[in-house]
């Protein structure tokens, strides 16, 4: 599918026909991030080639010249998160909930989120990209993700409206999203995003095991579902994931989409190799394949996760045939194509 999304977006871009592009899922969800599974039965080299498909097609889409239009209904997880987040318009509803689970499976969010949550508020990208933390559609408008969000009762209608206006100029589909949209949707009475300050205070610390330490001193302070299930999954995450993660994260504010995606394609293949660490393939064991759901991660603590051992996911791998992604060329692109968060 990837392929086939691929060779579409590259013709449509060239073909004067088209004016926008919008992208839906099939049925009531967006993407459920399903394809890891696709990696346990390929050769790490095999996967490789999996990823420099995926990524350059993300790297497209964040740099579309044409108008993009997401309509994001139901799940949004993992690796076709991409293809709603880094479009220009990311329209979200009553039943969106996107999620980057990744350290519950001994992976890191990639296909460019580095690049994404790094720009969310303060550091409410580090809070999601560690924990896995689940948002709904009104927490994704607030933090950023979305720049819509529609009811659902009208997203039908929204549809054909963009369908009918026939064009891509962006102040025009703009204004018809605008249109149909609710302007301030109410968060639940305990959304995360009102735990804001808290997690900026966390988050924001340099290591994990400070942001733990500092989640139990707030724990200690008040007695606080969100912040014990907060401690819990961040212990049950693989430590080796969490680490790599929070580095990665911190490394994407610094950088452009096309870098983060560069960097996280050596990550990924350094994760699927497995010579370093092997905690994706027991991830998948006891989440996927045995369902278990009790991972035994090795290194099984954070403070057995090495300098040496984070450092080798972000350096070149040591292999002759294995050369850095190679993104596509993506000349005169307008302004607004260039970042669209």
């Amino acid at each position: 599918m990837v392929s086939q999304l691929l060779e579409l977006y590259n013709a449509y871009e060239e073909d004067p026909s088209v004016k926008l592009v919008i992208i839906k899922g099939e049925g009531k969800a967006f993407c459920a991030g399903g394809a890891v599974s696709v990696l346990l039965n390929v050769s790490w080299k095999e996967a490789a080639i999996l990823f420099s498909t995926a990524y350059a097609l993300d790297y497209l889409i964040a740099t579309y010249a044409k108008t993009q239009v997401s309509l994001i209904r139901g799940i949004v997880m993992g690796g076709g998160a991409a293809f709603a987040v880094h479009g220009r318009f990311r329209v979200v509803t009553d039943d969106t909930v996107f999620a980057m689970p990744e350290t519950a499976l001994g992976l890191f969010p990639d296909v460019g989120a580095s690049y994404y949550l790094s720009r969310l508020p303060g550091f409410f990208g580090e809070y999601v990209g560690l924990t896995g933390a689940r948002l709904d559609g009104a927490e994704m408008l607030a933090c950023g993700l979305a720049t819509h969000f529609v009811p659902l009762e009208k997203f039908s209608a929204l549809e054909d409206a963009l369908c009918k206006a026939n064009t891509g100029d962006p102040k025009i589909i703009n204004n018809i999203i605008h249109d149909f949209s609710n302007k301030n949707p109410k968060l639940i009475e305990k959304s995360q995003f009102f735990r804001l300050k808290t997690i900026n205070s966390c988050f924001s610390r340099r290591t994990v095991e400070e942001i733990i330490s500092a989640l139990e001193e707030e724990a200690d302070k008040n007695k606080d579902d969100w912040i014990s299930w907060t401690i819990k999954t961040l212990k049950k995450a693989s430590p080796t994931s969490l680490k790599i993660s929070l580095r990665s994260i911190r490394t994407g504010r610094l950088q452009g989409v096309g870098q983060c995606l560069i960097r996280e394609y050596r990550m990924s293949c350094t994760v699927v190799r497995g010579k370093v660490c092997r905690d994706f393939f027991e991830g998948c064991r006891a989440l996927l394949v045995d369902k278990d759901k009790n991972p035994k991660w090795e290194p099984s603590k954070l403070e057995l996760v090495s300098k040496q051992m984070v450092d080798s996911y972000f350096a070149p791998l040591d292999d002759e045939d294995w050369t850095d992604i190679k993104l596509p060329v993506r000349p005169n692109l307008t302004s607004y194509a260039i970042c669209k968060l």
